[in-house]
């Protein structure tokens, strides 16, 4: 069965929408769907890299590939979680974008960096957590990218930085990267018990039509605490709202966003009775792993959405 790494960028240039946040749970919710994910952890804050249970560890990054001192294969870490692998982050990365913006290729780096993993055919999808600025990494990034996930916290002041990031979008897409599509909008720490957030909603949806999630995920203080313990929320607390609604966009995100495994789960679909089991086993036959990529193992898992617990809270 053929399929085609897909790469995402998570991007918004304003910091504190939940954007790495989204990057670790939009991936452990797939992981646990049996796709195979890489994060590319690009922010030198190293937040999707602690947030996935590693540690910060000197020359393991993207960087020392970007400055041609390392093969990516060298820098791949698995994960504790199956189907899931990073590329972690490290202080140093800050110093990429003086780097980059010395080259003439700026705009390609990134892209001919994860070459080598996209062509493997190993992964699924590469989720790029970039940095909260529109600077060289960021742009070098969605260069790099097949489409660009915008979590946008509802409020109106994050309309602003919708547009800008939109406007980017549009310039590469007149230059660098034709195919550069606006894969959705996710709109985070939403309460919909204030008029503005609704208001926002609304106004977000008549501008972008259906590139905007139908899935929102709400503030909530057991997604707030995961990071702390280097677990994603839909690992930590399964039942809390935000693993439920991370879990939710996970299953639109596949279906917006199709690799191999759509062929096989239409047609599961189809079939009433139809074991899920059958995705994970018809789509890894037949997989080439070069030996020089960590190799990911491949589960598969009856996704239900559980009943909320009593402990969790909105904040």
């Amino acid at each position: 069965m053929t399929k085609r790494t897909k790469i995402i960028a998570i991007a918004n240039q304003k910091g504190g929408v939940g954007k790495t946040t989204t990057v670790v749970n939009l991936a452990a919710a797939l992981a646990r769907r049996s796709r195979t994910v890489l994060v590319v952890d690009l922010d030198p804050q190293a937040n999707a890299t602690g947030g996935l249970g590693l540690e910060k560890e000197e020359g393991v990054s993207i960087y020392p590939v970007l400055l041609g001192s390392a093969e990516i294969a060298d820098v791949i870490q698995p994960t504790a979680y199956d189907n899931l692998n990073i590329i972690p982050s490290e202080v140093d990365l800050a110093g990429a974008e003086i780097e980059i913006a010395r080259r003439e290729d700026h705009l390609s780096v990134i892209r001919d960096a994860l070459a080598p993993v996209r062509e493997s055919g190993v992964f699924d999808y590469i989720l790029l957590d970039c940095p909260p600025s529109l600077g060289i990494v960021m742009t070098s990034s969605l260069a790099a990218a097949d489409g660009v996930l915008v979590p946008m916290q509802a409020e109106f002041l994050a309309m602003e930085g919708l547009g800008l990031i939109t406007n980017l979008l549009e310039q590469l897409r007149a230059g660098a990267n034709p195919n550069l599509e606006l894969n959705g909008i996710l709109l985070t720490m939403v309460n919909m018990v204030a008029t503005q957030t609704r208001d926002v909603i609304a106004m977000v949806k008549e501008r972008f039509g259906d590139r905007v999630y139908e899935t929102t995920i709400p503030r909530n203080v057991r997604t707030s605490e995961a990071p702390s313990y280097g677990q994603p929320v839909i690992h930590y607390d399964p039942t809390c709202k935000g693993a439920v609604a991370y879990r939710a966009f996970a299953k639109e995100f596949i279906a917006r966003t199709p690799t191999r495994f759509n062929e096989v789960e239409s047609a599961t679909a189809a079939v009433p009775g139809a074991e899920p089991a059958a995705v994970g086993a018809a789509t890894a036959e037949g997989v080439q792993v070069p030996s020089e990529i960590p190799v990911v193992a491949v589960e598969t898992e009856t996704v239900t959405q559980e009943p909320e617990t009593s402990h969790d809270q909105v904040s």
